[in-house]
């Protein structure tokens, strides 16, 4: 019974994790898991972003990204394209935590 509890514990951690929105910005397409276009209008992004301070804060798929030095730390790489028309997902990077969030919930699954 204890193995059981601690491989669902295990799991449920894992799952957590594996959402954290730790990302690095690469410097070629090619690189990238998701293409990224910043727009300076909210109601045009998909995203609402808040860049967190600490890797801890950027839990799950809520629009707060940790920006990693390290390729290998992030669970996304994101390229930042100069046209809308070429990205995955249009963000908006807000400086208020609480305005993080999706607006276009069927492009969630980019950032999984």
């Amino acid at each position: 019974m204890k193995k059981i509890l601690l491989v669902l514990i295990l799991a449920v951690i894992g799952t957590v994790a594996a959402k954290a929105q730790t990302v690095y910005s690469v410097n070629y397409k090619s690189d990238a898991d998701v293409k990224v276009y910043v727009t300076n209008t909210k109601s045009d992004a998909d995203l609402v972003v808040y860049k967190c301070s600490t890797k801890s804060d950027a839990t799950d798929n809520k629009g707060l990204w940790y920006f990693t030095n390290y390729k290998s730390d992030a669970k996304k790489k994101i390229y930042f394209v100069d046209w809308k028309s070429d990205a995955d997902i249009v963000v908006y990077f807000t400086t208020t935590k609480s305005d993080a969030g999706w607006r276009n919930r069927s492009k969630m699954h980019k950032m999984l």
